[in-house]
C-alpha cells in the first residue's frame, strides 16, 4: 500500500498557486488511490526548526555529551527522518524564493538529510539510502527561468533540488513548473493552467 508524504512550503494561504496545485494533485490523486495513505506536513505554516547547536551535538556526539537540549533538538530530527522513509512517494509544492527554495523547505531539507539516516559515507565515497521512491517537485516562480534559457543561470531551486534529493537517492523525480507568476495576468493564468493539464495527466500515472 502506498504511503505519500506531501509537503508545502508557501507562507501564503488560498493566494499560494504552489499551495492549490499541491494540494488539488495530492486529492484527486488520492480518489484514485483509496487504499494509500497520504500525510501532510504543511512547513509554510508550521515551519521545522533549523539546525543549531544542540542539533549538532545531538547527531554526532557521544551518549556521554548528550544534554537535554541537544536529545530534544535531535528527536525533531528523528520524528521527520521516521516519517519520510516511511513514505514511498513524495509531493513537494515549493514556490521559489529569490531564485532558490523558501528557508522554510531548507531548515526541513536539514532535518532530514543525515549521515546514517538518509546517506552514507563509505569506501566508494557517498551513497544515497533512500532508494525506490519517486518524488513529483511542484514548483512555482513569479518571472521565468528555464533551464536551459538565457534566465535559466538564475535558477538554484530545480538543480538544488534535483541534487539533494539525488544525493540521498531519490533519482525517480519530476517537475511541474507554472512560472511567470508576475508576469502579468494573462501570462500567469497561461503559465497555471499550462502546469494544471500536466498535473491533470499525470494523476492516473503517477
Amino acid at each position: 500500500m502506498s504511503k505519500v508524504l506531501v509537503i508545502t512550503a508557501s507562507p501564503r494561504g488560498e493566494r499560494s498557486v504552489s499551495r492549490a496545485l499541491t494540494t488539488n494533485f495530492a486529492q484527486n490523486w488520492a480518489k484514485l488511490h483509496p487504499d494509500a495513505t497520504v500525510l501532510l506536513r504543511d512547513l509554510g505554516h508550521h515551519p521545522v526548526p533549523h539546525v543549531t547547536e544542540p542539533w549538532v551535538v545531538g547527531a554526532f556526539a557521544p551518549p556521554e555529551a548528550q544534554t537535554p537540549e541537544s536529545k530534544a533538538a535531535i528527536a525533531v530530527s528523528d520524528q521527520l527522518v521516521e516519517e519520510f522513509l516511511g513514505a514511498s512517494q513524495y509531493i513537494f509544492g515549493v514556490p521559489m524564493y529569490n531564485l532558490n527554495i523558501p528557508s522554510t523547505f531548507k531548515a526541513y531539507i536539514d532535518q532530514i538529510v543525515r549521515a546514517g539516516k538518509t546517506f552514507a559515507v563509505g569506501p566508494n565515497g557517498y551513497e544515497g539510502l533512500v532508494k525506490g521512491k519517486k518524488a513529483l517537485f511542484i514548483t512555482t516562480s513569479g518571472g521565468s527561468f528555464p533551464l536551459g534559457s538565457p534566465t535559466g543561470a538564475y535558477n538554484f531551486q530545480e538543480p538544488y533540488l534535483r541534487a539533494i534529493f539525488g544525493f540521498i537517492g531519490v533519482t525517480d523525480v519530476q517537475f511541474v513548473v507554472a512560472d511567470s507568476m508576475n508576469q502579468g495576468e494573462d501570462t500567469a493564468k497561461l503559465s497555471r493552467e499550462k502546469a494544471e493539464t500536466t498535473l491533470k495527466e499525470l494523476t492516473a500515472s503517477w
